[in-house]
């Protein structure tokens, strides 16, 4: 059987989004949301937004690692910055 290494990085990659999806359940029960139009070419709740960026994010990470020599970490804000822009104006 081969367990798989949680290295630190891991831990707090999937720490951060346990954090963000509680934070957002949180958010939702103290002030529900509505369906709104931003940049996105749908209308979209929180959580809609929330799923879109991260999967953009994870895309963006890899075509970044993938495609250029940038370092991880800069691969890493990009994704974070267009994961906060999709929640903010998305």
């Amino acid at each position: 059987m081969s367990w798989m290494a949680w290295t630190l990085p891991t831990a707090l990659f999937f720490g951060c989004i346990a954090v963000l999806l509680a934070g957002m359940t949180l958010v939702e029960l103290r002030w529900p949301c509505v369906e709104r139009k931003g940049f996105l070419p749908i209308t979209t709740t929180r959580g809609d937004r929330l799923f879109i960026g991260l999967l953009g994010s994870a895309y963006l990470h890899l075509l970044v690692i993938g495609v250029t020599d940038w370092s991880v970490w800069i691969a890493s804000l990009l994704s974070l910055l267009w994961l906060c822009a999709v929640l903010r104006w998305g």
